[in-house]
């Protein structure tokens, strides 16, 4: 023992037909053990049998593996035709476990397992012929319709992992043991855990694109984090030790439970762990397909929601404040743990992949440094919900692997299991479920004063959502970014004279602000919309900010505005935003050596008020920019306020013919107007190309 069932597929080599036969091999191993698993299944109503209300019978994801290929290899282009249109759309999608008591009572014609095993092998067959015939560059990289291949064979070892979890679920007179599968023997007195100390210090996550190692795309980025010294359990959490908050009634008493904890405990009321078994003749563990005494030295296995009330349960028995560690702590401890990355593995260092059996094993069997189980065994729940890295982006052949997850919903795992194998044994995994799902997952606690991180919040309102990316978005059709531009054409006027303090005023979400203050010390940014202001003000205060575009109809895509992206996070500190109405403005916005008001007036409800109050709110010699497009339209200015856009003593009567002569009194026209052009994103393929006319006024 001690090889990993199905050895890690490097991207790289030397030799391409090599390689292409290594491919062919892992493919054809992976499909043929994730078929064995389901050999554990007796009779066809095993097949059949809802293991839990929230998740499709087990029939489901033996076809839905397969049917993953031909949808991603048609996808990649690798295919032209469907095997069986009828299966790879029955098969197509699984259920996200939403919530606890979000029953699926869909109803479903499932095929016969008899065809369903017909359509794998002439899926098998299918793929094999792609695999021998696809021309194959060395490395493989994320653009390379080889990606489509290793996709299908990792999403099939998640699935190996995911339906085995579905097994011990379903009743114990459904499954047989198997041979080659069995589960770990030995077990004995729990240790006594402890808590150990970690040294701080710098950790770095997220895979490049030429990476060695398949990776899923919330993989990729970079991420960084300072951490102080903290402390963590030298065990996984074991059964022995979690007996302790079962007998003291933990599950009884909301105390110890999270509002969501509380909520899922009410409405499950479980008592006990899910896979103990409570008999006459003591506990007992329900594992794949046996039942056996409780080996109370194995680590225990519970969803998220309770390791966290354990955790708060044992802090208050010791006065010390325990809680799952972050990401970023599991990462510590993986890189103070000595254990290189699967490409550097001889033989198993940790129970994973299969290599020792079909089961957790003791806590206290494999050492990593000063801690046991830092990988294997089990996964382990942290306290960090999933979130991207900076960088971040979809792969196109499978959009939607991990967007759906930024919900704040589900919570990171690491470290892989027994069972995990591929990508999933990889140091840079990143895998996340809602708090309420079980897996072969437990956890060990920690001691730490480090902040968890700031996870974003994508931002869907399509408003905020459109200016964000008007904002701080890529160049559409090689327009320029607009108000970076209207930024720098003030501070060019500007030139030659004092720029001590700047007015953004119809800031929106703050773009042209911060690219003032790069420039002035002292920057105010109004709006009227408050929504609006908030992003600036986040902005300002985490430096980042995230938020969804629309793509086509209810499709999505995900980004992040950062401001040291731009540049513009070393003066943020000089902008301060605030909700305001231009027409009318209080005292206090006064004194300015410039004001920008761009793209404003042909939104405001009285513009001739406004211009008619700006002077005052400019000292002598400073500088008004004025932007619009003039599209006066009477849903934002009533008609008998429009500046300009009409028929005047029966000549036409422009906006700039009205800003003369609002503003000759006060001021005088530096220069003749210009245009600058804009491009507004809505969709994917819908966009607003627009021209603002550029007006600057210096005060008299």
């Amino acid at each position: 023992m001690g090889r990993v069932r199905i050895p890690t597929l490097l991207l790289d080599g030397t030799d391409a037909e090599a390689k292409r036969e290594e491919i062919r091999r892992t493919f054809h191993q992976t499909s043929l053990l994730y078929e064995r698993l389901f050999d554990h299944l007796t009779s066809p109503e095993s097949w059949y049998h809802k293991a839990i209300a929230l998740r499709h019978p087990l029939i489901f994801y033996f076809g839905h593996t397969a049917t993953f290929f031909v949808n991603k290899l048609q996808v990649a282009g690798l295919i032209r035709q469907r095997l069986d249109p009828a299966f790879e759309s029955i098969f197509a999608v699984g259920v996200d476990e939403m919530s606890w008591d979000d029953l699926d009572d869909s109803h479903y014609d499932w095929p016969s397992v008899e065809a369903v095993r017909a359509y794998r092998t002439e899926l098998r067959e299918l793929v094999d012929g792609v695999i021998r015939t696809l021309p194959l560059t060395l490395p493989i990289t994320w653009d390379s319709p080889w990606w489509a291949i290793l996709m299908g064979i990792e999403h099939e070892n998640i699935h190996l992992e995911t339906s085995s979890v579905l097994m011990r679920q379903l009743p114990l007179s459904l499954l047989r043991p198997l041979a080659g599968w069995e589960p770990w023997q030995e077990s004995g007195v729990p240790p006594e855990n402890a808590l150990l100390p970690v040294a701080g210090g710098r950790v770095r996550l997220g895979k490049a694109r030429d990476d060695r190692l398949y990776g899923w795309d919330n993989e990729y980025g970079e991420h960084e984090a300072e951490l102080k010294d903290f402390a963590a359990g030298r065990y996984l959490v074991s059964n022995g030790e979690f007996l302790s908050f079962v007998e003291a009634g933990g599950y009884a008493d909301s105390r110890w439970w999270t509002a969501e904890g509380d909520n899922w405990r009410r409405f499950a009321r479980p008592e006990h762990p899910s896979f103990w078994v409570a008999g006459a003749d003591g506990w007992k563990l329900r594992l794949i397909a046996a039942e056996r005494p409780m080996p109370w030295d194995w680590p225990v296995e519970v969803n998220c929601l309770e390791a966290e009330a354990f955790c708060a349960w044992k802090s208050a028995q010791g006065g010390v404040a325990l809680r799952l560690p972050s990401e970023d702590e599991w990462r510590r401890l993986r890189d103070l743990s000595g254990v290189p990355d699967v490409d550097g593995w001889q033989e198993a260092p940790a129970n994973i992949g299969l290599a020792y059996g079909v089961s957790p094993c003791p806590v206290q069997h494999f050492r990593h440094g000063d801690f046991y189980d830092v990988i294997g065994n089990v996964w382990q729940w942290t306290a960090t919900p999933i979130y991207p890295f900076g960088g971040f982006a979809v792969h196109p052949y499978y959009d939607d692997f991990t967007t759906p997850t930024f919900d704040q919903q589900h919570n990171l795992i690491k470290g892989g299991s027994f069972i995990a194998l591929g990508n999933e044994m990889h140091r840079e995994a990143r895998y996340a479920f809602r708090r309420h799902f079980f897996q072969h997952a437990g956890f060990r606690y920690v001691r730490s004063t480090n902040p968890l991180p700031e996870v974003p919040v994508y931002e869907s309102d399509a408003a905020i959502s459109q200016y964000c990316d008007f904002h701080y978005g890529p160049e559409h059709f090689g327009v320029g970014n607009f108000p970076a531009a209207v930024a720098e054409l003030a501070v060019q006027a500007m030139a030659g004279r004092p720029l001590r303090r700047a007015l953004d005023i119809g800031c929106a979400v703050g773009r042209s602000s911060f690219a003032l203050a790069r420039h002035c010390p002292e920057v105010t940014g109004l709006d009227f919309s408050a929504r609006f202001i908030q992003v600036g003000v986040h902005l300002r205060e985490q430096g980042s900010f995230s938020y969804t575009l629309v793509e086509e109809g209810e499709l999505l895509s995900y980004h992040t505005a950062r401001l040291a992206d731009l540049d513009l996070a070393a003066t943020s500190g000089r902008v301060q935003f605030f909700q305001a109405d231009a027409c009318n403005l209080k005292p206090l916005y006064r004194d300015y050596d410039l004001v920008v008001a761009a793209n404003l007036i042909d939104r405001l409800y009285q513009p001739r008020k406004f211009l008619q109050e700006i002077p005052k709110r400019i000292v002598s010699g400073g500088i008004l920019v004025l932007t619009s497009p003039y599209t006066w339209l009477a849903e934002h200015t009533p008609r008998e306020e429009w500046l300009g856009g009409f028929k005047r003593n029966g000549e036409n009567f422009t906006t700039l013919d009205a800003l003369r002569e609002l503003l000759a009194p006060h001021f005088r026209l530096l220069q003749e107007p210009l245009d600058q052009p804009f491009v507004i994103r809505e969709t994917a393929r819908k966009y607003q190309h627009s021209l603002a006319q550029v007006t600057l006024w210096e005060r008299l």
